[in-house]
């Protein structure tokens, strides 16, 4: 049974930083397309970042700049570091991944790209709780 095991949220004050952790299976850190989405109370969920099986990484506008999605394969973890987090980045986040692969096509923005992950992906995590007060 695959399960993304997720770590590293908390609170924090407006404008600090926090690490996100997601372990995963070896195989689907190197190879397949996984991101990142978060859902606040009241609200839909949505992907914010997200990286390919060549490295490729893509992010959402309220994100970019601050954000920032890496894999390590050796220690077959998925990571978001954010800085300079807002209120409005409380949410619960999930990683997710699709293994062993999602159709994407040149030119697709970031937005399509966390689309097709989020209808595609076949693995998530537990979530991790992040408050910015």
């Amino acid at each position: 049974h695959v399960q993304l095991v997720e770590s590293g949220g908390g609170s924090v004050q407006d404008g600090g930083s926090l690490r996100l952790s997601c372990v995963a299976p070896g195989y689907m850190i190197r190879s397949s397309c996984m991101g990142i989405f978060r859902q606040a109370p009241g609200k839909e969920r949505e992907g914010i970042a997200t990286i390919d099986g060549d490295g490729k990484t893509m992010y959402r506008d309220s994100v970019k700049g601050r954000f920032t999605i890496s894999r390590d394969t050796p220690d077959s973890t998925l990571y978001l570091e954010m800085n300079s987090l807002k209120p409005e980045d409380t949410a619960k986040y999930y990683c997710a991944a699709a293994h062993p692969r999602i159709e994407l096509r040149p030119g697709m923005t970031a937005v399509q790209v966390l689309g097709v992950l989020e209808a595609g992906a076949n693995y998530w995590g537990q979530g991790t709780q992040v408050t910015v007060s």
